[in-house]
């Protein structure tokens, strides 16, 4: 018996083209349910990934010390202080931090015990989205790491006191209304699609 050849290629490039489509639908489906395929590219330019908070800040943290620094290389402001609700627990402390280029707003709670503090962030209030182990210097600065839940991907922090009266970083006009601009969120809309878009 004798085989077309021209009918085994056409087969090959059918089962190719197959391959082909299947390689490039699963990464955009992944995509297209939350997924992140570049969160390592990501974080290795040193900065945190995107938190993504729909948080404004909270008018009861107003009044609590404020802290001004980085976090990895993005500018933050830090509210933090004792908390108050309950009397026997003299270490817990809480409050938020906000990203002045996004005026994005993430709540953190935990201890300080001496000049140690640990504390858990959360960009909505009730799933952890990060770990801060951090030292507390004798002028008050504080510096340390923030980590993923699981405590892998480091980044630094140092933050200063910001003085009684001085007025804290401005927070950028565009986020601090809530109106995000896509240049902003990381890329262009691909072809209409939202949730595909370059420069991510």
């Amino acid at each position: 018996m004798q085989v077309s050849t021209s009918k085994v290629s056409g087969v090959a490039r059918s089962g190719l083209a197959w391959l082909a489509a299947a390689a490039i639908a699963l990464p955009l489906a992944a995509c297209a349910v939350g997924g992140n395929t570049v969160t390592g590219a990501a974080n290795a330019s040193g900065a945190p990934a995107p938190v993504h908070s729909s948080l404004k800040p909270n008018p009861e943290f107003a009044g609590l010390p404020q802290y001004v620094g980085t976090l990895g290389k993005r500018p933050i402001v830090m509210r933090l202080g004792a908390k108050t609700d309950d009397p026997e627990d003299k270490s817990g402390v809480h409050g938020e931090y906000q990203f002045t280029d996004t005026g994005e707003v993430i709540l953190i709670a935990g201890d300080r015990t001496g000049s140690t503090l640990e504390a858990e962030e959360s960009n909505d209030g009730t799933h952890i989205t990060g770990n801060w182990v951090g030292t507390f210097a004798a002028d008050g600065a504080l510096s340390g790491d923030r980590m993923e839940v699981d405590d892998s991907n480091p980044q630094p922090f140092d933050l200063k006191p910001l003085a009684a009266g001085a007025s804290s970083p401005a927070v950028s006009a565009a986020h601090a209304a809530g109106t995000a601009t896509p240049a902003a969120q990381g890329g262009h809309a691909v072809g209409g699609v939202g949730n595909l878009v370059t420069g991510e």
